[in-house]
């Protein structure tokens, strides 16, 4: 039991659930969606059960679809800096879109919400692909995606650049002498790519986590390098991302019995059907337990990014039954045993490229 792969868990807390229909089935009131709070109860969930992180998905646009789906959304970035101080141990991966966001901004947020978080923050990177975006700002006109992805890549770069423009230690507080800060500690990027000049240093010093985890899409020709990529196609993955910790996309729909749960399955594409992409399972929490880590071991997997149907239902009960079953088998922890989103996941210190110079 002790040399059993320990599986990675995160879970994506999107609206009222990933299936469309989510929100006239759930128990949860419409205009919570629009709270704090209703991703803070989520979170709180997944924090009791000791999962690795939450994702909170964002976009620069509206959702697609008609009247009859959820559209409009809060900002993932602030309200996962909101809760933030209301959680202790839960990881807070927001997306944040980078073709129309300059990486500046970006790696000073990304580093506030790993202070508000103490070193709990991550960070799902994602290019903007669509024209309503581009109309939204004006100032550019629609990349092809290679150069989104491309773009997508020297964002994460540069923003790794800033968050180590200031060496651990820079900050002194001496009061006696009256410096703050040792100034030879802080370091001019001076980035020169192909999308961004950026001279530097962030206003922000760095981060408790030194870097906060980068996590993008594997569908991105440029996905080599982020420590983790959420995957929807898991042929051939681990051959593709040999360095990455790889958690595949699985939609859930449980209950008590398998019959129920393809009840619930029916009735919800009663509504609509389940979006396209990624694994799905119907059925109960136990089989579910049992059939994680089959998966992980059949596909070179390091874990799951699981996205309840509807929330709290999918979500209550895998808390409460699949991951118990998972912990008994041995393949998931029994609690935190570090406080940070990288200790979480396995990864190491990240060092500062700077210091080494």
């Amino acid at each position: 039991m002790g040399s059993a792969q320990q599986l990675h868990l995160g879970v994506a807390l999107d609206g009222a659930g990933q299936h469309p229909a989510a929100w006239r089935v759930s128990g949860v009131r419409p205009a919570a969606l629009f709270t704090a709070a209703h991703y803070l109860a989520h979170a709180k969930l997944a924090e009791a059960a000791s999962l690795d992180f939450v994702t909170l998905d964002d976009t620069l646009a509206l959702q697609p679809g008609g009247e009859e789906v959820v559209r409009g959304r809060l900002d993932a970035l602030l309200t996962f800096a909101a809760i933030a101080p209301l959680t202790s141990g839960i990881g807070l991966v927001p997306t944040v879109t980078t073709t129309h966001t300059e990486p500046f901004h970006l790696s000073t947020a990304v580093a506030s919400l790993d202070f508000a978080s103490r070193g709990r923050a991550g960070i799902l990177a994602t290019p903007s692909r669509t024209e309503a975006e581009v109309t939204h700002f004006g100032r550019r006109t629609l990349p092809s995606e290679v150069d989104a992805e491309a773009e997508n890549a020297e964002v994460v770069d540069v923003i790794a650049q800033l968050w180590d423009s200031w060496e651990d230690g820079a900050i002194i507080r001496d009061e006696p002498t009256g410096r703050f800060i040792d100034r030879e500690k802080l370091h001019y990027v001076d980035f020169e790519g192909r999308f961004f000049s950026v001279k530097g240093p962030s206003i922000t010093p760095r981060p408790p986590q030194g870097h906060p985890v980068v996590a993008v899409y594997g569908d991105s020709p440029y996905a080599h390098g982020a420590e983790v990529v959420l995957i929807d196609e898991v042929r051939d993955a681990r051959v593709r991302f040999p360095d990455a910790k790889l958690l595949a996309g699985l939609s859930i729909v449980l209950a008590e019995t398998e019959q129920a749960a393809i009840g619930r399955r029916h009735a919800l594409e009663a509504y609509a059907p389940f979006p396209a992409g990624g694994l799905s399972f119907t059925g109960t929490p136990a089989d579910l337990a049992a059939e994680l880590p089959r998966l992980a071991a059949a596909s070179g997997l390091d874990g799951f990014h699981i996205r309840p149907a509807v929330l709290p239902d999918d979500l209550a009960l895998f808390t409460a039954e699949t991951v118990p079953a998972l912990q008994a088998a041995g393949v998931f922890r029994q609690a935190y045993t570090g406080t940070t989103l990288r200790e979480h996941l396995g990864l190491g210190v990240a060092a500062n490229q700077y210091a080494e110079a």
